[in-house]
């Protein structure tokens, strides 16, 4: 157990009482970056021997970096849409490789690696597509996946042009869900043309969690074990029974009621913000309209009394 010096360091000294705020400012509004994950990834490589890193859905290049600095030798980093920041990011680690071919068709053109991050679509069809060859082709493997839990526990996702078949994909709206009801929402978690969500959340092939279940229930698959670290969209670790290990330093994690809790409290904290977000857009926009009216109606009355002032002119000359 940590002493006194841990209290320090996460509230502040008596003389620096602000420290824990400061650090806070320097968070997002909403976390999402694989980053916050560090110290499970830690976990990871302290159990496993982690040589080849096949990460799919890179974000600035800051985590691809963080699997050489945990003892990677080579990361194959999966982005179809990398932008040239990013490029430029990469190419300053020899040690990071882009991969511009879309997961899951790459998979079999890269070399069988000991983990498997998928970051990437995150509905049934990709997911069940990815996991599928990782269990049958390297089976050995540690496999890293994100968002488990809400949003796209049981509701797909779609990145915008989405390249899947029509069959593989649910009826999609642009409206988003929310914690505080279960229908979509315009002032929920929306995509603003980026990404659009199934239509109705649950059944069969929709969701991230239910692709994972699926894969995990074939027969041939009873060796793999799955771990949910209930934080941050909810990231899940699947291994092989053998990996006691790991496991049991998983444990403190996957059992955590206290970060299940949280992170319930933070989606409905988050989503009430986008909520009161969108009503004082709507508040604006009438304010806006509500000048507009009262100016048009100025202009009228000023119109109105200029008529009246001639008039009473052209009375007063007759008379």
């Amino acid at each position: 157990m940590e002493g006194p010096s841990s209290l320090a360091r996460r509230a502040g000294t008596r003389d620096d009482p602000y420290a824990q705020m400061r650090e806070a400012r320097k968070q997002p509004l909403l976390l999402h970056s694989m980053a916050v994950f560090r110290e499970i990834f830690e976990v990871v490589f302290a159990h496993r021997e982690i040589r080849s890193v096949v990460e799919v859905g890179v974000e600035s290049g800051q985590v691809s970096g963080m699997y050489v600095e945990l003892g990677a030798k080579a990361v194959y980093c999966v982005d179809p849409g990398a932008t040239a920041q990013l490029r430029a990011t990469l190419a300053e680690n020899p040690a990071l490789h882009l991969v511009t071919t879309p997961s899951p068709e790459v998979l079999p053109e890269l070399p069988v690696a000991d983990l498997y991050v998928l970051d990437g679509d995150h509905n049934y069809a990709v997911v069940e597509r990815e996991l599928s060859w990782i269990f049958d082709n390297a089976p050995d493997a540690v496999v890293v996946m994100h968002d488990l839990l809400w949003p796209c526990a049981r509701r797909d996702l779609y990145y915008e042009p989405s390249p899947l078949a029509p069959e593989d994909k649910h009826a999609t709206s642009a409206d988003g869900p929310t914690a505080w009801h279960d229908e979509l929402t315009p002032a929920g978690f929306v995509g603003a043309g980026a990404f659009t969500v199934a239509q109705h959340a649950g059944g069969e092939r929709n969701g991230v969690a239910t692709a994972v279940e699926d894969v995990l229930a074939r027969p041939g698959n009873e060796q793999w074990r799955f771990g949910l670290v209930p934080a941050v969209f909810g990231m899940g670790v699947l291994y092989r029974a053998a990996d006691q290990g790991l496991e049991d330093a998983l444990r403190p994690y996957t059992e955590s009621d206290l970060l299940a809790t949280m992170e319930n409290n933070r989606v409905a904290l988050y989503t009430r913000v986008l909520q009161m977000q969108y009503e004082a857009a709507a508040q604006a926009g009438h304010a806006d309209q509500l000048a507009e009216t009262v100016s048009a109606q100025r202009r009228e009355i000023d119109r109105l009394n200029a008529e009246l002032h001639r008039a009473w002119e052209a009375l007063r000359i007759h008379r």
